[in-house]
């Protein structure tokens, strides 16, 4: 029998698993990820209030539920194995660790408080174990940097009502930081010139059904002449803002063609400043910022290439593959991940030879041996249920937030 690793259970991870079994219906997969939890981005990246998206959760789950496929939870590469020793345990290697590194924006001022990368912001309104909470108490306006849908998530959320939260999986005292803070004017501002937004048409519609906050177009966001779905959603939802009469507390103002050049405070962020194309400043008062501009792979001692693992369509040597953002770096969908995966399992199939390695069996004694309980599937259900049966009738599920809770509600559950 041929044994795979794959290493990262988010989309790619599960679909790469899934089109090996198609392929080579006598392999045995494990999937491999450093939380206790699977699917990655799917509980971690997509917006808590979009569970219409989360919902690919209930395909991948199908995958990891199949008898040839084990779970290894709270396993992480590098910490508790190393990649030659998994490649000594398995015939083939897939990385799909995915792009959790934030690319910085440079500029003086970075590290001020008060300014987050989207990773560490994201991760704290999804609940992830390893990023603590954010306070929102004293922030007035806030500025976002990105021209992509994650500042379109971040401005939303900072922007809803604590109504608007209903049916979501935030966290109450989260969806309460951002209902009750005290900012009123948001600003989103791309880097580039509003021809290269990178927003989709349906994430930018949502900011016209908002019911306390409206869009305003800004420097450089003269959207005429644009034909793009995004570009005229926009135009369309701030032009029927500005004729309407009802006054709304917040505003969202969108802005292009602004290059960051400093996060300016004593002690704390007070602004960010701008330059334009033309090299006039622009300088915008804000106590939080946001940046959004896109994330890189950890190496796990492999060359890195843009951002992501050099390789060749997917193959980086014998017996060792990747997919994923860790693959082509952090662009595409969740549909662009199952047939990139495809692709890249059926090539794995075409090369792999059974070498005689025992695969999971040697994964579970190299963990024995270090006293190390990891979370299988099992363990995993036993956490997805107490997170479901915990949440009240306003949310879809009430995440536990540290690893501790995590494990504990695994062997509880089992108990």
């Amino acid at each position: 029998m041929r044994h795979v690793a794959i290493v990262g259970s988010g989309p790619s991870g599960c679909y790469c698993a899934e089109a090996i079994l198609r392929a080579a219906p006598d392999c045995r997969v494990d999937v491999i990820d450093r939380m206790p939890t699977p699917y990655g981005l799917v509980r971690f990246g997509v917006a808590p209030d979009h569970q219409s998206t989360k919902g690919v959760s209930r395909l991948l789950e199908r995958v990891l539920a199949r008898p040839e496929v084990g779970f290894f939870g709270g396993v992480e590469l590098g910490r508790d194995v190393t990649l030659d020793g998994l490649r000594a345990m398995y015939d083939a290697v897939v990385i799909a660790t995915g792009a959790r590194l934030d690319r910085r924006l440079g500029v003086p001022g970075e590290d001020l408080p008060g300014v987050y990368t989207s990773g560490r912001f994201v991760g704290w309104y999804n609940h992830h174990p390893d990023h603590a909470d954010v306070d929102l108490r004293a922030a007035r306006a806030a500025v976002i940097v990105g021209s992509g849908n994650v500042a379109l998530d971040v401005a939303r959320l900072l922007a809803k009502s604590e109504a608007e939260f209903v049916g979501s999986d935030l966290a109450p005292g989260v969806s309460a930081a951002f209902a009750t803070s005290g900012i009123r004017k948001i600003f989103v501002i791309g880097r580039s010139a509003a021809a290269a937004l990178k927003f989709t048409e349906g994430e930018v519609l949502e900011f016209g059904e908002l019911e306390r906050a409206r869009p305003v177009l800004g420097h450089g966001a003269d959207l005429r002449g644009l034909d793009g779905k995004a570009a005229t959603a926009l135009r369309t939802i701030a032009e029927r803002a500005a004729a309407t009469a009802v006054s709304k507390p917040v505003e969202i103002v969108f802005e292009f063609g602004l290059r960051p050049i400093a996060c300016e405070g004593d002690g704390r962020l007070v602004a960010m400043r701008f330059e334009d194309s033309a090299g006039d400043v622009h300088l915008r008062a804000a106590d939080l910022a946001v940046t959004c501009i896109g994330y890189e792979s950890e190496g796990h001692g492999l060359a890195l290439e843009g951002g992501s693992l050099r390789n060749d369509d997917g193959r980086i040597d014998a017996g060792l593959y990747v997919v994923g953002w860790a693959k082509r770096g952090p662009s595409g969908t969740i549909p662009t991940n199952r047939s990139e995966a495809q692709s890249v399992a059926k090539k794995l199939v075409a090369e792999m030879i059974d070498g005689g390695k025992t695969g999971g069996s040697a994964l579970a004694a190299r963990l024995s041996a270090l006293a190390f309980e990891h979370i299988d599937y099992a363990a995993w259900r036993r956490i997805d249920a107490s997170e479901i049966a915990r949440a009240d009738a306003t949310r879809a599920r009430l995440k536990w937030r540290s690893l501790d809770e995590l494990r504990a509600a695994a062997k509880a559950a089992a108990t």
